[in-house]
């Protein structure tokens, strides 16, 4: 007979601590959901040569498109003077 093993340690996968799974695409839907609290969406088309370089310059700077968008955005408001923390929406 198959030797018996305590059930509380012989399983290596790790519990769920709250409830069910969920999917990737619930969870895609909850982040952006969080998102939309404090953010707004940008949709632009830039020519190819300048996405190329956005992406090399994110990846030297191990941030994402987004986090480097805001970081060009903040510097040249910086340089042209415009609080970047007043809203005109």
């Amino acid at each position: 007979m198959s030797q018996v093993v305590n059930a509380v340690t012989s399983s290596s996968k790790r519990p769920y601590r709250k409830g069910n799974p969920v999917s990737a695409a619930e969870r895609q839907q909850k982040a952006v959901a969080r998102k939309k609290a404090t953010h707004k969406e940008v949709r632009v088309f830039v020519r190819d040569k300048l996405k190329n370089q956005l992406q090399i310059m994110c990846e030297n700077e191990g941030i994402t498109q987004a986090e480097m968008i805001e970081r060009l955005i903040e510097r040249e408001s910086a340089k042209l003077g415009i609080d970047v923390t007043t809203s005109h929406s």
